[in-house]
């Protein structure tokens, strides 16, 4: 096992969080995990494992009324167990194993808080998180988790109250539904989801806090803490993320109320006030978070569009947000912008980012386009549904958000198996996967005669 750690990191991240799935499968297998008693078929179990282990959300059956209290304590466990990301989560493991965290450990957790520690080469210092630092952000991880749900929860608990949920159930749904914010699944735990609270305005703006602190990634929440509000020691990441994350809340949200204001079947019904909450709670939802008021089935389809486009880019690096991330957006916007100027580097808030992170970033979107491309053509062919719903919910699940126009609940069991997979991909992460597959790296000690084919 240390073998495997110091050979590939991202093999051996890859292989934990594999493991985790396949255990909590078989746990969701057991006949008392079912409200009926019965064993659930290993489709839906698997299904909901990695549902549960990648954060997502999606699932096959009706969360609420299916699974037992037992079985809701399991998904309760793995939504939280997920959200510490599968570097971060690989490198607690290997401190069990190696008894201390080692540089080997340090340099398996720094590879969740910036994609370019999962390759080789010299690593700049000033990039989000030093191996010094690591140990922190562990610390950081775990103990932001436990204090942010908690918070939730009490924010919560009153809510719970007033929408006629027993105290005493209100006492498990509170964290339940605190965990299911703050990780970005979306899961509920009862069978009507979100009605009851449909105009708890409070409830759902505790909720919409808890999504944006999960999705902004651990590094943020870290250097927040630490500068709190003093912009100038913010570092290029944290300041990326936050300005992509606020520009891209207010633009879906606009975008959905324009879109949605006339459609009787979500926003026409609707008052103003009302609409404009509403697209609001969406564009945060969009972004990784799940949950939902209105049915997703019945949004035109130009709003499909626009939520696939906001669940592609997803929150931040290092959450438990899914998608290529908001900083991969933001380093290809910066490096469009450049080109355009005639600039010679890519430069934002006094700084300079080296090409090897743009390299990075197009890559990200590459084999994020690949795998939604390829899964979306399989369910398409399987299912024989319409594209663009296909397109939502597969989005939805390589985003690990969680949304669905109804289609993933109704999946044969070859697409869910694809599902499941492209799940799986999209929250391991397309660097940490490539990683992962590729062959040991080889230095090339020379270099090739430039040439320049025609582009554009």
């Amino acid at each position: 096992m240390r073998s495997l750690t110091t050979s590939s990191p991202a093999r051996f991240a890859v292989l934990i969080f594999a493991s985790l799935i396949l255990l909590f499968t078989f746990l969701l297998s057991l006949p008392v995990a079912t409200a009926t008693g019965t064993q659930a078929p290993f489709a839906d179990a698997l299904f909901t494992a990695v549902s549960t282990i990648c954060v997502t959300g999606l699932s096959t059956v009706d969360m609420g009324t299916y699974w037992s209290p037992f079985g809701q304590v399991i998904i309760y466990i793995g939504v939280n167990v997920g959200a510490l990301g599968v570097l971060t989560l690989a490198s607690i493991l290997g401190l069990i194993i190696s008894k201390r965290l080692g540089l080997r450990a340090k340099l398996i957790a720094a590879g969740d808080t910036n994609p370019m520690r999962a390759h080789g080469g010299p690593v700049n210092e000033g990039q989000t998180v030093r191996l010094g630092e690591v140990g922190l952000l562990l610390r950081t991880v775990a103990l932001s988790t436990l204090i942010i749900e908690a918070g939730l929860a009490i924010l919560m608990y009153p809510s719970l109250l007033i929408g006629g949920v027993d105290p005493l159930t209100a006492l498990w749904e509170a964290p339940y539904y605190a965990a299911m914010s703050f990780t970005n699944t979306g899961f509920t735990p009862n069978a009507g989801g979100l009605e009851p609270f449909a105009t708890d305005y409070f409830f759902l703006t505790v909720m919409m806090a808890g999504v944006f602190l999960g999705s902004i990634g651990f590094p943020v929440i870290l250097a927040l803490w630490r500068h709190q509000w003093h912009v100038r020691q913010w570092s290029l990441h944290v300041k990326l993320t936050l300005i992509t994350t606020v520009l891209l809340f207010f633009a879906g949200a606009i975008a959905f109320l324009a879109l949605e204001f006339d459609n009787p079947k979500t926003f026409g019904s609707m008052n103003a006030w009302d609409t404009v909450f509403q697209s609001f709670f969406m564009s945060a939802m969009t972004r990784s978070g799940g949950f939902s008021v209105v049915d997703i089935g019945e949004l035109n389809g130009s709003s499909l569009v626009v939520g696939s486009m906001l669940m592609f880019v997803g929150g931040g690096s290092a959450s438990t947000a899914g998608g290529i991330k908001v900083t991969t957006l933001a380093v290809l916007a910066l490096a469009v912008w450049s080109e355009a100027k005639g600039r010679q580097s890519v430069q934002a808030f006094g700084r300079r980012i080296p090409s090897d992170v743009q390299r990075v970033a197009l890559s990200v979107v590459a084999w994020g386009a690949t795998i939604v491309a390829l899964s979306t053509i399989a369910i398409s062919h399987v299912t024989k549904a319409h594209v663009e719903d296909v397109l939502f919910d597969v989005i939805s699940g390589f985003a690990t958000v969680g949304l669905s126009t109804g289609l993933t609940a109704e999946l044969p069991d070859l697409g869910i198996y694809v599902m499941a997979l492209t799940m799986f991909m999209g929250r391991v992460g397309t660097v940490t996967l490539a990683a992962a597959v590729a062959a040991t790296s080889r230095s090339q000690l020379y270099s090739l005669p430039v040439e320049r084919p025609i582009v554009g």
